[in-house]
């Protein structure tokens, strides 16, 4: 099996098993969502010592999938105690195959998880009660991966292509609509062994990982980043509705913390966040983590351009409604949302709020 599959499946059977019961009540059709968790105080002891300090409050956060340099951030926060800093215990739970975030946000097993913005919308447009508190990705990673010597050199080329991807994504959609092309699918299975075996075969992929494990096997990948056809979501921190509610502050410390790792993560040292993912995924190369970084840094998917006035973790107001605005016109979601259903701006650092207004 090669080491890219092996990753992505690694202790799979472990998440699943663990959450799979519980996400089911969430499905739609099935009985009442639980109530959104209380976040739990951690280190509580009785002595008097430990009663002088204050309670930290505890944080779940889901991931998208298996410990990488992707969530680097959030790991390096958690190693450089910037989350014990604000009051927080934060947990960060790996994803994986299986029961999806929205399904394991709605069975209460964590408190906030990780997106891309215009699902999280879509979700919102349909009844789900879903918010995005926070960036952490100016620019999204999804990519169309061809072999360098293939004639598809923009994204029109693409059309009458067959693409290997995750069916009923956004941006095909979109690229469909946008470059008036046509092109066949078949599901992502999250491997490269048909790219590699097929010198025309194309594929969805994230460039901070697929490219790295297909020039270590001998081959030649090129990529189109599909935030460079125009559509352009951010990667998000998203919550349930009753959540922020009943608990903004732990929001916005959680929010100023995470931007604070991914800072320190992207200019500083990412050792800490880089040993916490080996040590959570003992199959994640240590090669892949500085493929990964270098990556992230080359096409600035965190910071985003400083010269758009763009910056770790900041969302805003133009460019959610700019997103909204072209789901309606895909005709993604039936009708534009008021921004404050699915997206709020007070919860980033108060230096961030005055651009999170444009």
């Amino acid at each position: 099996m090669p080491l890219f599959t092996r990753i992505r499946t690694a202790r799979a059977a472990v998440t699943v098993s663990v959450f799979w019961v519980v996400a089911l009540g969430a499905l739609p059709g099935c009985s009442k969502a639980p109530e959104s968790p209380q976040p739990r105080t951690a280190g509580g002891d009785s002595s008097a010592g430990a009663a002088a300090k204050p309670a930290l409050t505890k944080i779940r956060f889901r991931t998208d999938w298996f410990p990488q340099a992707e969530h680097g951030g959030f790991y390096q926060a958690l190693a450089k105690g910037f989350y014990r800093e604000a009051g927080l215990d934060v947990e960060i739970i790996p994803g994986g195959p299986g029961p999806t975030l929205p399904q394991l946000m709605m069975a209460g097993t964590a408190d906030l998880a990780m997106d891309r913005s215009d699902d999280v919308l879509v979700r919102v447009s349909n009844k789900l009660p879903f918010v995005i508190v926070s960036a952490f990705m100016e620019r999204d990673p999804q990519a169309i991966l061809v072999h360098d010597d293939d004639p598809v050199r923009s994204f029109p080329d693409l059309n009458g292509r067959t693409i290997m991807a995750i069916q009923n994504a956004n941006w095909i959609d979109y690229l469909k609509a946008q470059y008036h092309i046509d092109f066949q699918l078949i599901p992502l299975n999250f491997g490269i062994a048909q790219f590699m075996a097929n010198p025309r075969f194309i594929q969805q992929c994230f460039i901070t990982n697929e490219p790295f494990f297909i020039r270590k096997n001998g081959g030649h990948p090129r990529t189109l980043l599909i935030a460079d056809s125009g559509y352009n979501p951010y990667r998000v921190i998203f919550a349930m509705q009753r959540f922020v509610r009943e608990h903004p502050e732990a929001v916005r410390a959680f929010v100023a913390a995470s931007i604070r790792g991914w800072d320190d993560f992207m200019n500083g040292d990412p050792a800490p966040a880089k040993a916490l993912i080996s040590q959570a995924n003992t199959q994640m190369p240590p090669d892949l983590l500085d493929f990964t970084i270098a990556t992230l840094r080359q096409y600035e998917m965190i910071s985003g351009n400083p010269k758009l006035g763009e910056r770790t973790g900041l969302i805003t107001r133009s460019r959610m409604k700019e997103q909204s605005d072209l789901l309606v016109r895909l005709k993604i979601v039936p009708e534009a949302l008021p921004l404050d259903r699915f997206v709020r701006f007070d919860f980033l650092p108060l230096d961030m709020q005055e651009a999170a207004a444009r």
